[in-house]
């Protein structure tokens, strides 16, 4: 069945869908597999953290329809995840999926399809994962947003020499091709191009070929996790003095751990969907929520887990508390609202997640590391999505 013959036949019965007998109706069950342990273990806590405080929020009620969260420990592995989402969808009869990581959802992808699952995207930042099923529907970032913003912008500011250093795995291989094409095509040179293995990095040798290449910037992804280390092996082979800029997308300087990084990191430029610094009314009765309720600051992956679940509440409300995949996937697509983030929405025809990117530089506001956004780039649409 094509997209189109899906979400025409769903959006015709949306508003005739299941109204009077809600409410007798069993609960909503969203199932969420996220790495719990594992090298990515703090992304699925933070993103679950976010979800909870939604529902804590908004309770555990919508549409007549009770909401029941299931989680499971993905482990950091692709191979767990998606036997977890098998068990979710056979055994616990899940009406949503919540993910997760790339590896979990490449390979789940089929089976969600033809469970007709609707899966709300919360972690994963790979353009390609959103085309492996019209089920899917993404309310955290991809990583092509940020680095194609972050190479232009660079340019423009002189800068035209740089080295890329990113971890070997979907995420990051983005991340080193999109800035890649974009800062060549701008005339830009790539002096060298690093990889770094996901588990267990040693980032020590591959700086010492960064600062012997000395380029004028280097861009850098790693997953947040690991920000922290890479950050104390950047200062201790002395890349802060070296006059190299240091960019990348915001993972790099990952609002939670940013406090834990030093003053080495003043001044780092990234690009991002979100700081915790975010000036808006919206976003500060979040960060001061999730701080109460989580005992830490939030960060951009606690706000995709909370916007998952809002995605995932307005759906419910649209369809009157009718689960059903078509009507509900169909629901979930067209979404606009304000987030913490700022604007965002969900594109009506490919799922993806249409918001701001900005510019942000590391700055001590009293005593603390924010990054504080100085640019701003609107309504900023995946750039390999919208070249199709």
């Amino acid at each position: 069945m094509s997209k189109r013959s899906i979400f025409g036949a769903a959006i015709l019965v949306l508003s005739t869908a299941a109204t009077g007998n809600a409410s007798a109706q069993d609960a909503v069950k969203i199932g969420m597999v996220m790495p719990m342990t594992g090298p990515l273990a703090a992304a699925g806590q933070q993103v679950l953290a976010g979800a909870r405080l939604y529902m804590k929020q908004h309770g555990d009620t919508v549409a007549g329809r009770r909401v029941e969260l299931i989680v499971r420990d993905g482990a950091s592995s692709g191979e767990t995840g998606k036997r977890l989402i098998q068990e979710l969808i056979v055994n616990d009869k899940v009406d949503i999926i919540g993910g997760g990581l790339t590896a979990d959802l490449f390979a789940s992808a089929g089976l969600i399809t033809e469970a007709q699952k609707p899966t709300v995207i919360m972690i994963s930042s790979t353009t390609a994962v959103i085309e492996k099923s019209p089920f899917y529907v993404r309310t955290s970032c991809t990583l092509a947003q940020s680095s194609a913003i972050l190479a232009d912008w660079t340019m423009k500011k002189g800068v035209a020499k740089a080295v890329t250093l990113v971890t070997e795995f979907a995420p990051g291989l983005e991340a080193e091709e999109t800035f890649t094409n974009n800062y060549k095509a701008a005339g830009g040179q790539i002096a060298e191009a690093i990889r770094v293995p996901l588990r267990n990095p040693d980032f020590a040798p591959f700086l010492q070929r960064v600062k012997d290449a000395a380029p004028q910037a280097l861009f850098v992804f790693v997953p947040s996790t690991q920000a922290a280390t890479f950050a104390k092996q950047f200062v201790e082979r002395g890349l802060d003095k070296a006059g190299i800029t240091l960019i990348g997308p915001g993972d790099l300087t990952d609002d939670e751990a940013l406090p834990n990084m030093g003053d080495a990191m003043l001044g780092v430029v990234t690009a991002h969907f979100y700081s915790a610094a975010h000036a808006s009314a919206v976003n500060a009765a979040f960060t001061d929520a999730y701080r109460k309720e989580a005992k830490d600051g939030a960060n951009f992956m606690a706000v995709s887990g909370y916007d998952g679940m809002h995605t995932i509440y307005e759906a419910l409300k649209r369809t009157s508390g009718s689960a059903d995949g078509k009507v509900l996937i169909a629901a979930m697509r067209g979404m606009a609202w304000e987030s913490p983030r700022g604007p965002m929405s969900i594109d009506r025809n490919t799922g993806e997640v249409v918001h701001n990117i900005y510019i942000r530089k590391v700055e001590k506001t009293g005593s603390e590391l924010r990054n504080v956004e100085f640019e701003t780039f609107n309504n900023v649409r995946d750039p390999r999505v919208a070249a199709r």
